[in-house]
């Protein structure tokens, strides 16, 4: 059951004015978005397979208090009353990802139509609504069969990945334009091969680093397959949480902090994909800890395939030092990196509130890669926020956090960047990967026991805000 977001249910947080409308132009490309585990559930049917994450929910201790994406938000068997939310915020596009493992089971051989024809509904309610489908290819969710047979550190799952690209595009891409192929490749290279802290949960850096490589090779095939096999003009996009890193000081430890902080979590990445090579600071740093990208012969030319746009994913910026608490600047022979927090508030995630870093970030991106578009394609919070007696949900914190970053935005096109279209992250509360259920970032709550819909009042000023803002006013 959903309560419709119905007309004149405005927001009305004081401290969340909707100062970034006037400064945004009325052909602004405004989203929400979502992805195939946190919402879709039906994990086991219509041909379904596992995916790693689907492995490390069942993993004791890996996921909060056990959760898994089994049932999720039920958007599987409840897509139509999902797509008429969509529609009643008057977005002009929907992001959201395909399942791998639904699509193509194991990973390899020809595609499942029973789990595409999911996609073939979505599509076409999107469409019947207006409403532009910006799919993701690849959202985290690799076949386990592919992660037994060495996961995104082994050479051949870049190669999968281009299949797999290949059915969506032979599926869908009659009627998609808009296609990104990966989203945020640092969480699954460094959260899911170093750090272990999300699926497959592997701790080795190493992997992680050739994780690295070959999501990225792999964005490169799949683009090259995706434009080789479209059957009309698309445009083909990545999308990067990349990071705004800041020197706790100006002293010279914490600006090489810094500068080795922005290159694994921006600059791996944005290079490689713009210009064709990885920074040779990046390379070296790496050296110093005994890894290396396995690069082959040709590999950065596949990678650096020329992108329609790139996708940004937002939420926070960091300052780091080149010294610890001791006040040392090598610990085990390596150079100290570590964030530093700024007191400021934060979201429920823990996560500073830093609206200028976006500023700050989408210009430097549109300095140092001229003619890229961009997109912000995730930007939102968590907060604990719950409906209260009348069922109604107030989140005046999620709202200004909105306000406050669209502001953000607006001053980055102001000074130059070229940002063409904002996302909201995310539609729905879902499972928040590691975090289980326990955090919540939708604009639309949801009761998981009994899957009944809310719109909360970030919901209502965002559709307002898209409106004021189509309206010039």
């Amino acid at each position: 059951m959903t309560t419709r977001i119905e007309p004149g249910a405005a927001a009305h947080a004081a401290d969340a004015p909707a100062t970034a409308v006037p400064a945004l132009p009325a052909d602004f490309l405004w989203g929400v978005a979502t992805s195939a585990y946190q919402i879709e559930g039906a994990a086991f049917e219509d041909g379904r397979t596992a995916s790693i994450w689907d492995t490390f929910c069942r993993v004791p201790g890996a996921v909060f208090e056990g959760h898994n994406g089994d049932v999720a938000c039920d958007h599987y068997h409840r897509m139509p009353e999902d797509v008429e939310l969509i529609a009643g915020l008057g977005v002009d596009a929907y992001r959201f990802s395909l399942s791998w493992p639904r699509i193509q089971p194991g990973g390899s051989g020809a595609a499942n139509t029973r789990g595409l024809a999911f996609y073939d509904r979505l599509v076409d309610e999107l469409l019947a609504r207006d409403i532009l489908p910006w799919v993701t290819l690849y959202h985290w969710d690799l076949p386990q069969e592919l992660e037994d047979a060495g996961g995104w550190p082994a050479r051949d799952t870049a190669h999968r990945f281009a299949d797999f690209a290949g059915l969506a595009m032979g599926a869908l891409g009659d009627r998609v334009r808009w296609w990104t192929t990966l989203n945020e490749p640092w969480c699954s290279a460094v959260l899911g091969y170093e750090t272990g802290r999300h699926a497959p949960g592997r701790t080795d850096p190493a992997d992680a680093m050739a994780a690295v490589h070959h999501l990225l090779l792999g964005h490169g095939l799949a683009a090259q397959r995706l434009r080789a096999t479209a059957p009309g003009p698309i445009q083909v996009g990545i999308t990067l949480n990349t990071a705004h890193a800041l020197p706790a000081t100006d002293a010279r430890a914490d600006r090489e902090a810094a500068r080795r902080a922005d290159g694994l979590g921006t600059r791996i990445y944005t290079d490689p994909l713009v210009l064709g090579s990885y920074p040779a600071d990046v390379v070296d740093d790496l050296g110093a800890r005994g890894l290396r990208l396995p690069v082959q012969d040709g590999d950065l030319a596949v990678i650096a395939q020329p992108l329609d746009f790139l996708g940004v994913n937002y939420y926070t910026s960091h300052v780091f030092s080149g010294s610890d608490e001791q006040g040392r600047e090598l610990v085990d022979g390596l150079p100290v990196t570590r964030q530093v927090p700024q007191g400021l508030p934060v979201t429920a995630m823990d996560w500073e509130i830093t609206p200028d870093g976006l500023t700050d970030l989408l210009v430097r991106l549109g300095r140092d890669y001229p003619g890229l578009p961009i997109y912000v394609t995730e930007n939102g919070a968590a907060f604990d926020d719950r409906p209260g007696p009348d069922g109604e949900v107030d989140d005046p914190d999620r709202t200004a956090y909105y306000a406050r970053h669209l502001d953000a935005v607006a001053a980055a096109r102001a000074a130059g960047a070229d940002v063409r279209g904002y996302f909201a992250w995310s539609l729905l509360d879902n499972f928040e990967w590691g975090y289980g259920y326990e955090k919540r970032f939708g604009i639309v709550h949801v009761d998981y026991a009994t899957q009944r819909r809310t719109p909360k009042q970030s919901a209502h000023w965002y559709r307002d805000t898209i409106r004021r803002t189509r309206a010039g006013d």
